[in-house]
């Protein structure tokens, strides 16, 4: 934890570099991704304060659309898209992911009732190999089942239909670096 604190202590020390920062926020991207440290969305494009928005879920899961008891995750989603007007949404999963691996395996998740809960959202389950430790297929296929989550949000599908947004599909492997985006026309997920 020291290393951390002492960055933090000497982060304010540059104050020019902020300033224009509490002018506001006008992100082109939000950003999806799981809650895992070692998926670091500024890291991996190389964004800079003010350039994403970002929206981190155990799993990178989009929750089904309730308008009537919405979630934080819907809030967010509503503001980047309808208030902040980003026009591209990524959704990144990424390799060695633990909530997709113990989708894929059927782990029993009885011991952590929240994670498991929260796991239900992210149906159908994912399909892959439960033997590969990156999880590869299940992530992928995970993926994809957001980004269609993602288009049954009314607001979405209205931009989508209107040519003001673009969904993008990711998937990170944590242990080389490499960043593979679906392509439609192919139905794979190919290096950028």
């Amino acid at each position: 934890m020291q290393p951390l604190i002492d960055n933090a202590r000497t982060f304010g020390q540059r104050p020019e570099e902020f300033a224009k920062l509490a002018e506001g926020q006008s992100p082109q991207v939000l950003f999806i991704t799981c809650s895992d440290s070692r998926v670091v969305p500024a890291l991996i494009t190389g964004a800079r304060p003010g350039e994403l928005f970002e929206l981190r879920t155990a799993g990178n899961i989009v929750p089904p659309y309730a308008s009537e008891h919405p979630t934080s995750e819907a809030a967010t989603i509503e503001y980047a898209v309808e208030v902040l007007g980003v026009g591209d949404i990524v959704l990144c999963g990424h390799s060695h992911c633990g909530a997709v691996g113990a989708l894929v395996r059927g782990d029993d998740l009885d011991a952590v009732p929240a994670v498991r809960d929260w796991l239900t959202h992210a149906t159908p389950r994912p399909t892959g190999a439960a033997e590969d430790p990156a999880v590869a297929a299940g992530v992928q296929s995970h993926v994809l089942t957001q980004l269609l989550r993602l288009r049954s949000y009314p607001f979405i599908e209205k931009k989508l239909t209107n040519h003001q947004l673009t969904l993008r599909g990711w998937y990170y492997e944590v242990h080389t670096g490499t960043v593979r985006e679906h392509r439609a026309d192919t139905d794979t997920f190919e290096a950028l």
